[in-house]
């Protein structure tokens, strides 16, 4: 399981972007993992599915809730990985009116998921391999603190747990 002071898995996530940009155009975009982390802080949470209760709930608002006093702690961005599609994610995001404060990265085969160890198994559900829900601060690639939430918690994996860590 990856640990402080791990690097970051070498992957690629999927992006949906509602806007073409700069080398980007509407629709799914490939966000290869190292690229997107190198020189910048990131406060990374990832949970098991888009659109589930308690992460529709709490999760994601409490991020975009926090955006600006995570900005203020040297955080350049916010990503939020789950094992969906691209499109689920972008659709969620729409949901969640995240804007431009929550990257909503799509692990569409749990490729992240399973580099790290953070892999929760639901196929008995009929859910598949998915991420667990956690927490991580990165510097430059780098973990520099994780925080692991156990089955059918939501103890640290919330924004202003990993908001503490980043003010530290």
């Amino acid at each position: 399981m990856i640990k402080v002071g791990d690097t970051l898995p070498h992957t690629t996530l999927m992006e949906y972007s509602e806007v073409e940009g700069e080398g980007c155009s509407i629709g799914p975009n490939a966000v290869d993992v190292a690229k997107a982390s190198a020189g910048k802080t990131i406060a990374l949470f990832a949970l098991p599915g888009a659109f589930t209760p308690t992460c529709s709930a709490k999760h994601v608002p409490g991020y975009v809730e926090n955006f600006d006093a995570f900005k203020a702690a040297g955080v350049d961005e916010i990503w939020c990985l789950s094992v969906n599609d691209a499109f689920v994610m972008g659709a969620w995001a729409r949901d969640q009116k995240v804007g431009n404060k929550v990257r909503m990265l799509a692990d569409g085969s749990a490729d992240f998921a399973k580099a790290t160890g953070l892999t929760l198994d639901l196929t008995a559900r009929g859910m598949g391999l998915r991420s667990n829900r956690y927490s991580m601060l990165v510097k430059d690639g780098k973990v520099v603190a994780l925080n692991n939430e156990g089955p059918g918690k939501f103890e640290v994996s919330d924004a202003a747990t990993l908001l503490a860590q980043a003010k530290s």
